[in-house]
């Protein structure tokens, strides 16, 4: 029997807002499930796995803010403000000018570094974003480093795209080398997982940002009379100075016979030991490096006030 028009005026909106309090109801159900389930996830943690998969959440701060600005000229206060957790804006950073094929590669890898902080932060509790200096100067400081003299004018990885990749070949591998290195030290399932997952997607960026190199290899870093190739090389070699003396964990994209894939080949896209096998790195190697200093307990560098985590501020 049909209702009148009255009781109709009464019946239907009465009948979406019940539909309307169920479906809130399901999605706040759905949320506090997956806040349990993440909750559950950090409790099975043992605390030796927590601070070795709270470390890398320094260098993945790092790559993200300098990914998102260089590509999109905006960073994580923007694209999720949340994973942040209102630690302070990154020093210097900015949009850089990048071609268009660039400019669509980096920006991946930016969003790839968004998702891998969120992973990071549902297995453990993770800290705000630490002080980062990402500016010219800072850059321009490592090369002078790398150069062992002053470059001049001075080194802007903002500048174009061959200076931003190069930028760029500076921080993937080094938190590749650390994932490398943790895997062992692991104790949970869950926690080799992830840093897994982690170091899979991390060996895809820095091997794509050596074939971009590697095909400009002899190209000339404008304004410099150096080419690709010896940049890369000149911050193989700092890094292999900074990170500790149990020789050499870093090589350029191209070298000595002797020194690539099997003794036969001077190409080197990808890095490797005498069995192409991923070179590790500690977290006192993976601080001797971005603070620029060769030591753990003297910060600076990419992080002027320290990294954060329980194994960074244990040497401060």
């Amino acid at each position: 029997m049909a209702l009148p028009f009255t009781l109709k005026l009464i019946v239907i909106p009465f009948l979406i807002l019940i539909n309307v309090l169920c479906l809130s109801k399901g999605v706040s159900s759905s949320s506090k499930i997956v806040e349990h389930q993440r909750k559950s996830v950090q409790s099975n943690i043992p605390t030796w796995d927590t601070n070795y998969l709270e470390f890398p959440l320094n260098l993945e701060y790092l790559e993200v803010e300098f990914f998102l600005w260089g590509s999109i000229g905006r960073g994580l206060d923007t694209i999720a403000p949340e994973l942040a957790e209102g630690g302070p804006p990154p020093i210097g950073v900015r949009k850089a000018f990048l071609d268009p094929f660039t400019n669509d590669v980096i920006a991946q890898f930016a969003l790839q570094e968004v998702g891998h902080l969120r992973a990071i932060k549902e297995v453990v509790k993770g800290f705000p974003r630490p002080t980062l200096n990402l500016s010219s100067a800072q850059f321009s400081e490592v090369v002078n480093s790398a150069f062992e003299h002053p470059l001049f004018p001075p080194f802007d990885p903002y500048r174009n795209s061959i200076n931003y990749l190069l930028a760029s070949y500076l921080i993937p591998y080094v938190g590749l080398t650390g994932y490398v290195g943790t895997i062992p030290k692991l104790l949970s399932v869950e926690s080799r997982k992830l840093v897994a997952g982690l170091l899979a997607v991390k060996s895809g960026q820095d091997a794509v940002i050596r074939s971009l190199l590697y095909q400009r290899r002899l190209q000339r870093v404008v304004p410099y009379k150096i080419t690709v190739q010896e940049f890369t090389n000149r911050l193989s070699k700092l890094r292999n100075k900074l990170g500790s003396d149990l020789g050499s964990r870093d090589e350029g994209i191209f070298v000595d016979q002797k020194d690539g894939a099997e003794g036969k080949i001077k190409g080197n896209i990808l890095v490797g030991d005498e069995n192409s096998l991923g070179y590790p790195r500690s977290p006192i190697e993976v601080l001797n490096i971005v603070y620029g200093s060769g030591d753990p307990k003297k910060v600076g560098g990419f992080f002027p006030k320290g990294a954060d985590g329980y194994i960074a501020q244990s040497y401060l």
